[in-house]
């Protein structure tokens, strides 16, 4: 089976390759039939970053998928979910998010609380391998996307996944209008 590839990058197998994601990533990975459609590529952690990424790499901005942490609470209960939309658009947050979660109102949570609860880094957090009590909200166009580019958990690697496999992640719900 071929690994998805863009650009120049070298494309690795992710199940041969745990050491370049992050553990809870490697993790939830291991035993995942799919995980063998999945390629790592390594790249300059300073130009991990969406926009960086695209100029350095000469990767697609559309093939870009970003993975946002939003919370809310509703009756002393907090509500967590991962928001993946394209990189060309940004997560409704105000109005679809904060329904889906059915909350008040919905915010970003703060990079110390996504870092630390995710166990992953800043600029590398992924769908794949969050605390199970987060939802994981997919916008129905990065599905699409021949090759979705991700974090892998680490900044000095990303994932590279068929986008519609995105919708076979764990918890995964399909979202239309997530990214506008």
């Amino acid at each position: 089976m071929d690994l998805p590839r863009i650009g120049d990058l070298t494309s690795l197998p992710v199940t041969d390759h745990s050491d370049l994601v992050a553990p809870s990533v490697a993790e939830a990975l291991a035993g995942w039939e799919p995980a063998a459609r999945i390629a790592v590529v390594e790249i300059d952690p300073a130009l991990a970053d969406t926009a960086a990424m695209t100029e350095a790499y000469g990767t697609p901005l559309e093939a870009g998928a970003n993975c946002v942490v939003v919370a809310g609470r509703r009756g002393g209960e907090e509500r967590v979910a991962a928001c993946v939309v394209r990189a060309d658009t940004r997560a409704d947050v105000n109005t679809l998010v904060k329904g889906l979660l059915d909350v008040r109102k919905a915010t970003f949570l703060s990079m110390d609380r996504a870092v630390e609860e995710s166990g992953m880094e800043y600029g590398g957090i992924t769908p794949v391998g969050l605390p199970a009590d987060w939802r994981v909200l997919v916008d129905a166009s990065v599905l699409d996307l021949e090759v979705a580019i991700i974090g892998s958990g680490v900044r000095r690697s990303k994932l590279l996944v068929p986008g519609a496999l995105l919708a076979e992640l764990p918890r995964a719900e399909v979202v239309t209008g997530l990214g506008r």
